[in-house]
């Protein structure tokens, strides 16, 4: 009886953070249009989600964060939509490519962060430290995984969007890893333990906390 309970605490929380995620993207308060790329906000549920739910719930969420983004793209595409959407006429090549970027990336997101969560609650830090640490380093996540990915996967093709030289992809790159990465971890490390805190003391909290005393993950 105990573990049904927590199946159904579990199953509803993931699809409360879910549809979250959808109406994030519906609304436009998920994903920013930027003259090349979108700003995201879409990875604060993800991890919040990873924390509360466990790292396979944090996957999943990052997989409906990645198809809200992928969809974004292909409806509202920037010079670099092509990066995350297989459905803009680039190759088959580049359709695989996207496809990692856009979800795959993401699914990793909730991963990282779940597992995250766990190790530091294994060893007993405080939430208010553990918090910001996850927020932090799930939004890392999110800008390294994506920048990374695009600089490995797709360098000639941003290369051709921003106009510029093979040489100067790294460059850029690093740029966007190191400015949008870093207030984006301030950022995620600020929500995630102001919305994180709250949660953790609300029904689906409280029994996360007891399934990780039982050895749940």
């Amino acid at each position: 009886m105990k573990k049904k309970r927590y199946d159904t605490h579990w199953m509803t929380g993931l699809a409360m953070v879910a549809a979250i995620e959808v109406l994030l993207t519906a609304t436009g308060i998920g994903l920013i249009p930027l003259p090349l790329i979108a700003a995201t906000t879409l990875h604060i549920p993800v991890i919040i989600g990873a924390v509360l739910l466990g790292p396979l719930a944090g996957g999943i969420l990052g997989g409906v964060f990645g198809l809200c983004s992928m969809w974004n793209a292909t409806v509202n595409p920037t010079l670099l939509s092509f990066a995350f959407s297989p459905f803009l006429g680039q190759s088959l090549s580049g359709a695989v490519k996207s496809v990692w970027i856009a979800i795959g990336c993401r699914i990793l997101i909730g991963v990282v962060s779940g597992w995250l969560w766990l190790a530091l609650k294994k060893f007993k830090v405080n939430d208010f430290v553990a918090l910001p640490i996850v927020g932090a380093v799930g939004a890392l996540t999110n800008t390294t995984l994506v920048m990374g990915s695009i600089y490995f996967l797709l360098a000639p093709e941003y290369a051709a969007a921003k106009n510029v030289g093979m040489e100067a992809v790294l460059g850029l790159v690093m740029v966007t890893v190191t400015t949008s990465g870093v207030a984006e971890a301030i950022a995620g490390a600020v929500l995630v333990t102001a919305i994180g805190k709250a949660l953790l003391h609300t029904p689906l909290g409280v029994t996360r906390k007891r399934m990780l005393q039982t050895g749940a993950r």
